[in-house]
């Protein structure tokens, strides 16, 4: 990738008067762009004992195009991980991603943009809800009731890209998947679930910035929190991943202002958020 900037970037570009576009005169406003907008990951609760907390859900993913007015300015929003909470919800213009959701704590699983798994316990304990068009489902904590006697382990985060899996026989259920994206330019996994606790064998961490148990999601990723605990061990919660959002264009349609993160290539210009921050087209 070509050039970066951290801070405002002018109309006249990084390169002097439209040379990364090779173009002459006054280049055309942008009317339509890119989006991938991700929300802060869910924070997997703290395990008092007496069970694991389920692995916490991935942000809310969302991608596509938007049409955008010249000379408006907007803020984008980046969401927070969650700390033994629901993730923080990115916003880009109409588009909102929704936190993902907390892992529970002997109780069922937060919604959100992916559900967080359900924490263990004695009974049955279901994951939460993700948010259509955005992330997956918890997984169940199966119970002791199911489970004959191993009702302590937790279900899995959901993530962008699959469900999180049901705690078995003992061991903690596994993060939801997240999806990828090329819009930065490189391919890079975003919003998998954290991993749930197990009594003999944890679950493992969703790809995307998931937590393996005990373990926060990844920063900028939208990754849930690992759960936590598992048999009668205490411990905190394990905080989500903050999210970003990510805006490109073709080079050859004039320059934005950002407070964000710009760099370009040979074909467009990115903007990336990994904290707040303004644009104007």
């Amino acid at each position: 990738m070509g050039t970066i900037q951290n801070g405002s970037t002018g109309a006249t570009g990084s390169t002097g008067s439209q040379g990364a576009a090779g173009t002459s005169g006054t280049p055309p406003t942008v009317s339509t762009v890119e989006y991938l907008v991700v929300a802060g990951g869910g924070g997997s609760g703290a395990q008092g004992g007496g069970g694991g907390t389920g692995g916490a859900g991935g942000g809310g993913f969302r991608t596509g195009n938007l049409s955008v007015s010249a000379g408006v300015a907007l803020t984008v929003t980046v969401g927070a991980g969650g700390a033994e909470a629901q993730g923080g919800s990115s916003v880009f213009s109409s588009i909102t991603s929704t936190g993902g959701g907390k892992g529970g704590n002997r109780s069922d699983g937060g919604n959100g943009g992916s559900g967080g798994g359900g924490g263990g316990g004695n009974v049955y304990q279901n994951g939460g809800a993700g948010t259509s068009g955005q992330g997956n489902n918890g997984g169940d904590a199966t119970g002791a009731v199911v489970e004959g006697g191993t009702g302590d382990s937790s279900g899995g985060g959901g993530g962008a890209g699959a469900a999180g899996t049901a705690s078995s026989a003992g061991d903690g259920g596994n993060g939801g998947n997240g999806l990828s994206s090329s819009i930065s330019g490189t391919s890079v996994t975003y919003a998998g679930g954290g991993a749930g606790a197990g009594i003999t064998i944890n679950g493992t961490a969703g790809t995307g910035g998931g937590g393996s148990v005990g373990v926060s999601g990844t920063v900028n990723t939208g990754g849930g929190g690992g759960g936590s605990g598992g048999g009668n061990a205490s411990s905190p919660g394990a905080a989500g991943g903050s999210g970003v959002a990510i805006i490109r264009y073709p080079i050859s349609v004039a320059n934005a202002v950002t407070t964000g993160i710009y760099s370009s290539d040979a074909t467009y210009r990115y903007f990336k958020f990994n904290t707040t921050g303004t644009i104007t087209f």
